[in-house]
C-alpha cells in the first residue's frame, strides 16, 4: 500500500478574546511544526507567542491588538513570513453551525453568507471566526479552507434531547439545543479508539471537558445522545465566567427592573458570572483553590463548581441508562486532581472509586481496579481534530 501523501494544514481556533493556531504536516499521522496564540485581544498587555513541537519559544512579544481584525493581521502576517510556504489547507473552528451545518464543509461564499446569518446564535464567537476566514483568504490567496463546526458532534442527539419547550414558531427559527466542545469530544473518542478501548464503540461514556468553558457529553456507543450546553455555550455547568443554567425568571427580573439592558445582560451572563461572580476574586480555578482556606467566597465557588458537575453527571447517567466510563479533559479536568477527586467523591453510589495516588500523579486511568466505573484523564487537542477534518474535506474535493 502506498504511504499517505504528506500535506501541510493550518488549524485556526478563534475565541472571544484570543486566536490559537497550529501548523501540522498530515501524513500517516499528524506532526506538529509550530503552534501559537495571540491573547487578551481588546485589552492591554496582549501577548503573541509561538513555540516549536518541544515547547521552546520561536517568538514571544507583547502585542496590543485592539480588535480581532488587528489580531488576525498580526497572526496571518507572521505565518506568511515564517511558515514553510503556502499550506495545502486551513481548517477553522466555527463554534455554531445552526441547524443546517452538521459536518465540516469547504468554505465558499455561500457558506460564509450562511454562517453570517447565524451570528445572533453565537455573537461572542462567530464574528471572530468569520474574520479569521477572510484574513486567511487575503494573506494566503487561493488556499483551500474548511469550516469545522463545534456543534456537529452533537447532531446525533435524538430529537427529544434537542427540543426546547417553547412555541413552534420560535423553534422553526432554529432555536433548539445544539451542544458544544464537539471538536474536543471527537478527539477524545479517537484517542479511546486508538487505545483499543472497547467502550469507545460500545459503551456508556461521559466526557467531561472542564476548562474556562465547561461542558459534558453523554456518549452511547460512540454517538452523542445528550450534553449539558444547549442553544449557546452559556448553558449547563457553572463555568469560569459564564452562569451555566440560569432560571429565565432571573433574566426577566433583571430586564424588567431596569438593572440591565440586553447588552449588559449578555456581558453579565458570559463574562461576569460563574466562578468569578460567586468568588468576587478570580475566574481561575487555581487561584480559588489556593485562596479557599482563608476565603469563604472562593471556597463557595469551588464547591458550587463541583456540585454542578456531580448534578449534571447524574442527569447524563439517566440519559445513558447507566454508566461505564468517565473521561476528564480540558484545563481543569486535565490538571486539577483536587477537582477530579471532589467531583468523584460524590459519585460513590454509582460505583466510582478513585485511586488517590494515580489521581495525584495524573495517570491515564485514575480509578481503582475494583471500581465499577472506569475513570480516565486524557489531554484533548481540538487542533488535531481540525486538521483531520480539513484533510478529509480536502481529499473529498
Amino acid at each position: 500500500m502506498m504511504p499517505r501523501p504528506v500535506c501541510t494544514i493550518l488549524a485556526v481556533n478563534t475565541g472571544s478574546s484570543s486566536i490559537k493556531f497550529s501548523l501540522y504536516e498530515s501524513g500517516e499521522r499528524e506532526e506538529l511544526l509550530f503552534s501559537g496564540s495571540l491573547t487578551r485581544i481588546g485589552l492591554k498587555d496582549g501577548r503573541f507567542s509561538v513555540t516549536d513541537p518541544q515547547g521552546r519559544y520561536i517568538d514571544c512579544e507583547r502585542v496590543d491588538a485592539p480588535d480581532h481584525a488587528a489580531a488576525c493581521r498580526h497572526v496571518f502576517s507572521w505565518i506568511k513570513r515564517h511558515g514553510p510556504g503556502m499550506p495545502d489547507a486551513v481548517g477553522h473552528r466555527v463554534v455554531h453551525g445552526g441547524p443546517r451545518h452538521t459536518a465540516p464543509e469547504k468554505v465558499t461564499p455561500e457558506l460564509l453568507a450562511s454562517i453570517a446569518e447565524l451570528v445572533p446564535y453565537a455573537p461572542e464567537h462567530l464574528p471572530q471566526a468569520l474574520n479569521a476566514i477572510r484574513y486567511a483568504a487575503n494573506e494566503l490567496p487561493g488556499v483551500f479552507q474548511v469550516a469545522c463546526f463545534d456543534t456537529a458532534f452533537h447532531s446525533t442527539m435524538p430529537p427529544l434531547a434537542k427540543l426546547c419547550p417553547i412555541p413552534e414558531r420560535y423553534r422553526r427559527q432554529g432555536v433548539q439545543r445544539y451542544g458544544f466542545h464537539g471538536l474536543s469530544y471527537q478527539y477524545i473518542l479517537s484517542q479511546l479508539q486508538a487505545e483499543g478501548d472497547p467502550l469507545a464503540r460500545k459503551g456508556r461514556v461521559i466526557l467531561a471537558h472542564l476548562g474556562h468553558g465547561a461542558s459534558m457529553a453523554a456518549v452511547l456507543d460512540g454517538r452523542s445522545i445528550e450534553t449539558t450546553m444547549g442553544f449557546s455555550p452559556a448553558g449547563g455547568l457553572v463555568m469560569s465566567t459564564r452562569t451555566g443554567d440560569l432560571d429565565p425568571g432571573v433574566v426577566l427580573f433583571l430586564l424588567q427592573e431596569g438593572h440591565l439592558d440586553a447588552d449588559a445582560l449578555r456581558d453579565m451572563v458570559n463574562k461576569q458570572s460563574g466562578l468569578l461572580g460567586v468568588s468576587g476574586l478570580s475566574a481561575d480555578m487555581r487561584d480559588l483553590l489556593e485562596a479557599e482556606a482563608d476565603n469563604s467566597q472562593a471556597r463557595l465557588a469551588v464547591e458550587l463548581f463541583c456540585y454542578s458537575a456531580r448534578k449534571h453527571i447524574g442527569a447524563l447517567v439517566v440519559a445513558l441508562g447507566g454508566l461505564d466510563m468517565i473521561v476528564f479533559t480540558g484545563g481543569i479536568g486535565l490538571h486539577s486532581p483536587e477537582i477530579r477527586e471532589r467531583i468523584s467523591a460524590g459519585l460513590g453510589f454509582l460505583g466510582v472509586r478513585l485511586d488517590n495516588e494515580k489521581n495525584r500523579n495524573h495517570s491515564g486511568v485514575i480509578s481503582q481496579e475494583t471500581s465499577k466505573i472506569v475513570v480516565k484523564v486524557i489531554e484533548t487537542n481540538e487542533e488535531v481534530t481540525i486538521v483531520r477534518e480539513a484533510r478529509r474535506v480536502l481529499e473529498g474535493g
